[in-house]
């Protein structure tokens, strides 16, 4: 039987994920959290070997899964973790692979890719979908161009993408649980790293560069 734990704010997204999941008869879901402080009570309290699979979330309050992926990474803890995220494979499909995802599903595509990633990464390979495949390829053999915000850390990128969608930094700041001082600083990061000058000039590259829809 394969164990799993979830790592998701939205309730609803995890009991659409649990449900999936369930469906399968090689596969149990043995714990739920809502955010990164959840998760690290849930796996101090089944032990040294809490799962098979993490299921993780990209955007979280506090801490992101991006930095999760880190903090266990730097732990060395033997956790493989799938990355299930809403936002496309080509904003951070690569960062999470480099920061030691074993995969990379998106959130809208078919239950049954979930499923079979579950059960690729639990046999300790990792899962790519062939739009990933194809953006690995290509980094391989491409010149190396590297657009402007690949050179952003992972949380200047969150704030880029944010802004982009809409967010007032007061509500960046709520749902990061961030100072609004601290998303600032962030902004004006990325401003300088980017060459822009303002808000609609972020929104505008975001948009250009397929960050965020138009």
């Amino acid at each position: 039987m394969i164990r799993v734990i979830l790592c998701d704010d939205h309730a609803l997204i995890r009991r659409g994920i649990r449900d999936t999941l369930s469906d399968a008869s090689d596969i149990e879901v043995v714990g739920e959290a809502g955010d990164y402080g959840e998760l690290r009570e849930l796996l101090r309290r089944l032990g040294a070997d809490p799962c098979d699979v993490l299921v993780l979330d990209i955007s979280m309050p506090g801490r992101s899964g991006l930095d999760v992926l880190h903090v266990l990474k730097d732990e060395a803890a033997p956790i493989r973790t799938l990355i299930v995220s809403m936002y496309p494979e080509d904003q951070y499909a690569i960062r999470a692979l480099r920061a030691g995802a074993f995969g990379y599903v998106n959130k809208g595509g078919d239950p049954a890719v979930l499923v079979q990633a579950v059960r690729t990464v639990a046999q300790g390979r990792k899962y790519v979908t062939p739009e990933i495949a194809q953006m690995l390829v290509e980094s391989l053999t491409a010149p190396v161009t590297e657009q402007a915000h690949q050179k952003l850390s992972d949380r200047e990128l969150q704030t880029l993408v944010m802004i982009a969608s809409g967010k007032r930094l007061s509500d960046i700041a709520e749902e990061l649980m961030l100072s609004p001082k601290t998303v600032s600083v962030y902004r004006a990061r990325v401003l300088e790293k980017l060459g822009l000058a303002n808000n609609s000039e972020l929104t505008v590259y975001a948009i250009r560069n397929g960050l965020v829809a138009s």
